[in-house]
C-alpha cells in the first residue's frame, strides 16, 4: 500500500513537472571556451587538407584563408570561398519523441547544413543571424551523428554580398558564434513576442507549435524567485495564446535603474504542464513623439552613445559574455547610457548585459551601404527581431546603415515585434528622427539644430588616430542641452577595430586609416577621448568645474546640477580630498570628508556643502568625487588652491652661505656661472645658447623664441645685481623683453614679455627652446594629466604630480598610453629625466601648456593623417599660452565647434610673460 501510494505521488509530480528546453552544445560557447571540429578550407593559408578548427571562431583568425578589410567580394576576391567542417556527436537517447532543433548562432556567410549526409533545410544566407532546423527525423538517438556543415565566403545572392561584403569593417567567415541542439516536448511554446510597460501593463502573444489545444500560464517573479502580482492565463486559438495583465508596483527598467524580472510561461495541457520557458523581461515604454523628443517610461531621454563592433584582436567577431561586460562597463565609466549595434546585431550575452547594466540598444539589420533584397532579408528581420524583441535595453530597431535600407522591409519589424518599436534610418531624415551622419557643428539650414523634427546623429565626431570622439563634445553637447528637440548621439566609434595577423608578425593590423577610430585600442586601451567623455557625458555638473582654482572667498558651497533624467542627486555618495604635492609622484592627503548629496529632482541644481578645515587656504588642491548608487565613480574633479607662484616660490632651492654668481663675457655671449652651472647667452639674439651642470651639457637652446609673431632684436646688457647675475635683451615687434637672472643657488630663471595685435585670430601662442627628443627618459609634472589636451579637448585631465615614461606613441596605430608627446595643460612645474643631466622647469604664471616635442602621425600608403593633422609650432619644449585643436576623420576643427576654432586676441593689445626657473642636475 505504501508503495502504491509513493507512485501515486510520483505520477502527480509528473504531471505538476514542466518539462523545459534541454541544451547540448556541439561546439563551445564563446573565444574562450571552444571545442576542435574537423575542417578543411579551399584557398589560402592552410588550405586542402583536414586539419582541426576550434568553434566558435572565424578561419581567418585561425591560421586559415585570408584576411580582408572593407569589400572582400568583388574586385580581387579572396580564395578562400568555401569552408567545410566535421563533427561527431552523441543525442541522449532519452530525447525520443522529442523535437529537436539544430541552432547556429551565426555563420559567415551562406551555410549547407547536414546530418548524417542529409541535408537539415536550405541553406541559410546572412551571416549576422541566428538560425535553426527541425532535425528530429535525422537524428539516430544515443549513437553517433555526423555533422556536416559547408560556410561559403560569398553568398549565392548578391544582395546579401552587397548588404554584409562591402563594408567598412574586417571580413570574417566560417562559424563565429557557438552551435547547439534544443530538445522540447512536440507540443511546446515555439515563441514569446511581449511588451511589458513601465505602468505594470503586461502583454505577450505566446506562440505554440504541435498542437491547437491548451493553456498558457505566464507569471512574472522577481530575480531572486519571488513572484510578483497573479497568474496571467490565455487559452490557444489558432496556435497562439494571447496573456494580458496588469501587475502593481513594478519598477520600471531604464539605464539608470535597470530593474529585471523573470517571466514564465507555461503550456498546458489537460492540466498538466508540458512545456515551459522563461525571460527576462524589464518593465519599460519607449516612445519617439515627432517634434517633440524621445520619450522612456513617460521621461524626455538624451542618449549619450557610441557605435560598437563586436571585436576582439584574437578572435575577431568570436565574443564572450566576459567581453560583453568589460565593454558594457567601459561605456557606464563614461557615462554613457547608449550604444548602437554597428552594423549587425550582436552576441545575445552582449543583450543580456545591457538589459543588466543598464544601457539604450540600437539593434541593426545589417546593410553597410546597400540593402538586402526583400527576399532573402525577410527571414532575417524575423530572426533578428525574435532573437531580440524581449530585451527592454532595446529602443529602435535600424532596417540598415547609410542608404542600406530596404523600404519594404520596414513594415516587417512590427509584424514580430509586440512592443512596435521605432524603426530608424541611420544617416536619414526618417520617421520623425532626424539621424544625420557626420554634420558640421550648428549644422544645418532646415535640419538638426535648426530643423523641426527630433535629432539625433547616429554618427558623429568620427575618431581617427586621436582625434574626434571626445575632441570637439563639450561644443556639441552644451549645443544638445541646449536644443530640446535634441535627442542625444553616438559617437563613431567605441574601439581601433585591430587584429593580430600570423602573417605579419603578429602585428596588430587596423587597415591603415580605415579602423583606428576607437575611443579605445583594440584590447581596450584608454585614449585621452576617454576621460574627457567621462566628464562631458557626467550626469552631474558642477558650474565650478569651468574654473581651475579656487577663490579665497571660496566657502566650501559646490553647486551641482542633476543631468540624469530620472535619478534624484539624493542617491550619490560625495567625498572630499584637501591635498599636498611634493617632487614624488602622487600627492598627500592632508584633510578629508565626505558631503550630503543634496536632494535635487532631475534636471534641476542644488547645492551640497563641504566643511572645510581653517587652513584649507594652505592646502595645494581640492578633489571632489562623485559616486553612483552602486559604488562607480561618476567623476573626480580638481581645483588648484595655490598659485603658481606659490608653488615656484616653494620649489626655490637655498642660496648658499657664501657665494655669488660670475659673469664673463666673449664675443659671442655672456657666460652666467654659479657653483658648476653655468649658462651662455646669445648676445645677438639673447636667446640660450647652451646650458652646462660641470662638464655635463643639458642641450637646451635657441629660446626662449616666439612661436608665432615678430621678434627684431634691438638691445642687450649684463650685470651682478644682488649676488645674481643678470642678462636683458629688448626687442621690437610682437616680443617685448627676455630678462635672464642666473641666481647664486644655480636656478637660471628667464623671464619674456610679448603681445599680439589686437583682435587678430592666432594659433598656439607662447614660447619654444630646441632640445634633442632622443635624449629623454620621462617626465614628472604638476599639472593637469596624465594625457596631453587639445584645444578643442581640454577635459578629462585633472590636477596630480604625473610621471610618465618616454614613448613615441601613434595613437590608433601603437597603444602606449598616455601618449607622451603634445600638450600637457595648466603645468606648474615639470621635471625631464634625460640620458645627459635632469632638467625641471617651473613656471610662475597660471595656464600655461607645457609642449613635449611633436606627435609623430601616421605615415604610408592607407595611413595619411586627414583632418587630423596638426601643425605643431616650431621648436621641441614650449611654454604656451594657446595650443592648437584636432579635427576628426572627415572635418578639421573648426568645423566642429567654437573650441577648434583659432583663438582671437583681446580688442586691446595686452602683454603675456611669464618666469620660467630653469634647475639642472637633481
Amino acid at each position: 500500500m505504501r508503495g502504491l501510494l509513493c507512485c501515486v505521488l510520483w505520477a502527480l509530480c509528473r504531471l505538476c513537472m514542466a518539462d523545459a528546453t534541454q541544451v547540448q552544445y556541439l561546439s563551445g560557447t564563446d573565444k574562450d571556451h571552444r571545442v576542435d571540429w574537423e575542417f578543411m578550407v579551399n584557398g589560402g593559408r592552410n588550405s586542402g587538407t583536414w586539419k582541426t578548427i576550434p568553434v566558435p571562431s572565424n578561419w581567418e583568425m585561425e591560421g586559415f584563408g585570408t584576411y580582408r578589410y572593407y569589400s572582400d567580394w568583388q574586385d580581387g576576391a579572396a580564395p578562400d570561398k568555401t569552408g567545410i567542417y566535421r563533427y561527431t556527436f552523441k543525442v541522449p537517447a532519452d530525447w525520443r519523441g522529442k523535437r529537436i532543433d539544430i541552432v547556429f548562432g551565426g555563420a559567415m556567410t551562406d551555410t549547407l547544413v547536414k546530418i548524417n549526409g542529409q541535408p537539415a533545410g536550405p541553406v541559410h544566407q546572412g551571416g549576422f543571424y541566428e538560425f535553426r532546423y527541425d532535425v528530429s527525423a535525422l537524428l539516430k538517438l544515443g549513437a553517433d551523428n555526423q555533422l556536416e556543415v559547408t560556410v561559403d565566403r560569398y553568398s549565392a545572392d548578391a544582395s546579401v554580398n552587397r548588404a554584409e561584403r562591402a563594408g567598412d569593417f574586417w571580413m570574417f567567415s566560417g562559424i563565429y558564434r557557438p552551435v547547439w541542439l534544443e530538445a522540447k516536448p512536440q507540443h511546446n511554446i515555439e515563441r514569446v513576442s511581449l511588451d511589458a510597460k513601465h505602468n505594470g501593463d503586461f502583454d505577450a502573444d505566446v506562440f505554440i507549435d504541435g498542437g491547437q489545444a491548451g493553456k498558457v500560464v505566464a507569471r512574472v517573479f522577481t530575480l531572486d524567485g519571488k513572484p510578483l502580482g497573479a497568474d496571467m492565463s490565455a487559452a490557444v486559438a489558432d496556435g497562439k495564446a494571447h496573456v494580458r495583465g496588469h501587475l502593481d508596483g513594478v519598477s520600471p527598467w531604464s539605464a539608470e535603474s535597470p530593474q529585471r524580472y523573470r517571466v514564465r510561461f507555461q503550456l498546458l495541457d489537460g492540466g498538466r504542464v508540458t512545456h515551459e520557458t522563461s525571460k527576462v523581461i524589464g518593465f519599460r515604454t519607449v516612445e519617439l513623439r515627432k517634434r517633440d523628443g524621445l520619450y522612456v517610461n513617460g521621461v524626455k531621454v538624451r542618449l549619450k552613445g557610441s557605435n560598437r563592433h563586436s571585436i576582439w584582436p584574437t578572435s575577431g567577431r568570436t565574443t564572450s559574455k566576459v567581453l560583453s561586460y568589460l565593454d558594457a562597463k567601459l561605456m557606464k565609466d563614461m557615462n554613457m547610457n547608449a550604444v548602437r549595434m554597428s552594423h549587425y546585431p550582436p552576441d545575445a550575452h552582449f543583450l543580456d548585459v545591457a538589459d543588466e547594466l543598464g544601457l539604450y540598444v540600437i539593434d541593426e539589420l545589417t546593410g553597410w551601404q546597400k540593402a538586402y533584397d526583400t527576399g532573402v532579408a525577410t527571414p532575417l528581420v524575423k530572426e533578428l527581431v525574435q532573437r531580440d524583441q524581449h530585451h527592454p535595453s532595446i529602443i529602435f530597431w535600424a532596417n540598415g546603415n547609410e542608404g542600406g535600407f530596404n523600404l519594404e522591409l520596414d513594415r516587417l519589424y512590427p509584424m514580430w515585434d509586440a512592443q512596435q518599436r521605432p524603426v530608424i534610418h541611420p544617416w536619414a531624415n526618417f520617421g520623425g528622427i532626424d539621424t544625420a551622419h557626420y554634420p558640421t557643428y550648428d549644422c544645418c539650414a532646415t535640419s538638426l539644430f535648426h530643423g523641426r523634427d527630433v535629432f539625433m546623429p547616429t554618427e558623429f565626431l568620427h575618431g581617427l588616430y586621436d582625434g574626434g570622439a571626445g575632441a570637439g563634445l563639450d561644443d556639441w553637447w552644451r549645443a544638445m542641452l541646449a536644443n530640446p528637440l535634441s535627442a542625444g548621439g553616438f559617437i563613431w566609434s567605441f574601439v581601433d577595430e585591430g587584429i593580430v595577423r600570423d602573417d605579419k608578425g603578429g602585428m596588430v593590423d587596423v587597415a591603415g586609416n580605415q579602423a583606428p577610430d576607437g575611443i579605445l585600442g583594440p584590447y581596450r586601451e584608454k585614449e585621452g577621448s576617454y576621460y574627457a567623455i567621462k566628464k562631458i557625458w557626467s550626469p552631474v555638473y558642477l558650474p565650478l568645474a569651468e574654473l581651475s582654482s579656487l577663490a579665497p572667498t571660496f566657502d566650501g558651497g559646490i553647486v551641482m546640477e542633476n543631468r540624469y533624467d530620472f535619478s534624484n542627486l539624493n542617491r550619490l555618495k560625495l567625498s572630499w580630498k584637501l591635498v599636498k604635492f611634493d617632487a614624488g609622484a602622487g600627492h598627500t592627503v592632508v584633510a578629508q570628508g565626505s558631503a550630503k548629496a543634496p536632494d535635487v529632482a532631475a534636471g534641476m541644481r542644488g547645492i551640497t556643502r563641504i566643511a572645510l578645515p581653517q587652513d584649507w587656504a594652505r592646502q595645494d588642491a581640492l578633489y571632489f568625487t562623485a559616486m553612483d548608487a552602486g559604488g562607480r565613480e561618476i567623476y573626480t574633479w580638481s581645483w588648484m588652491i595655490s598659485s603658481a607662484e606659490k608653488v615656484a616660490l616653494r620649489m626655490q632651492p637655498e642660496r648658499p652661505a657664501a657665494g655669488a654668481a660670475r659673469l664673463t663675457e666673449s664675443a659671442d655671449s655672456f657666460l652666467l656661472q654659479a657653483g658648476t652651472v653655468s649658462a651662455a647667452i646669445d648676445k645677438a639674439t639673447g636667446y640660450l645658447r647652451e646650458l652646462k651642470k660641470g662638464d655635463v651639457v643639458a642641450p637646451l637652446s635657441n629660446g626662449p623664441r616666439l612661436v608665432a609673431g615678430s621678434a627684431t632684436f634691438k638691445s642687450i646688457q649684463a650685470a651682478v645685481e644682488g649676488g645674481d647675475v643678470v642678462v636683458r635683451a629688448e626687442y621690437a615687434g610682437n616680443l617685448h623683453r627676455i630678462n635672464w637672472r642666473l641666481s647664486a643657488a644655480g636656478t637660471l630663471s628667464v623671464n619674456y614679455a610679448y603681445s599680439v595685435e589686437a583682435g587678430k585670430q592666432v594659433d598656439a601662442l607662447g614660447v619654444s627652446f630646441d632640445y634633442p627628443e632622443k635624449q629623454v627618459r620621462s617626465v614628472r609634472w604638476l599639472g593637469r594629466g596624465p594625457y596631453r589636451v587639445w584645444k578643442n579637448r581640454r577635459q578629462g585631465v585633472e590636477f596630480d604630480v604625473w610621471d610618465k615614461a618616454y614613448n613615441d606613441t601613434v595613437s590608433g596605430l601603437s597603444w602606449n598610453y598616455p601618449e607622451f608627446k603634445g600638450f600637457h595643460d595648466q603645468v606648474y612645474w615639470a621635471r625631464l629625466a634625460t640620458a645627459d643631466v635632469p632638467l625641471t622647469f617651473i613656471n610662475h604664471a597660471d595656464d600655461i601648456a607645457l609642449r613635449l616635442f611633436t606627435p609623430r602621425e601616421a605615415s604610408g600608403e592607407g595611413a595619411e593623417p586627414k583632418a587630423t593633422h596638426v601643425d605643431f609650432p616650431p621648436g621641441d619644449i614650449s611654454f604656451l599660452n594657446a595650443i592648437l585643436p584636432i579635427g576628426t576623420k572627415f572635418h578639421a576643427p573648426d568645423e566642429m565647434g567654437p573650441s577648434g576654432r583659432r583663438a582671437h586676441t583681446p580688442n586691446l593689445g595686452i602683454w603675456l610673460e611669464n618666469t620660467i626657473d630653469i634647475v639642472v642636475g637633481d
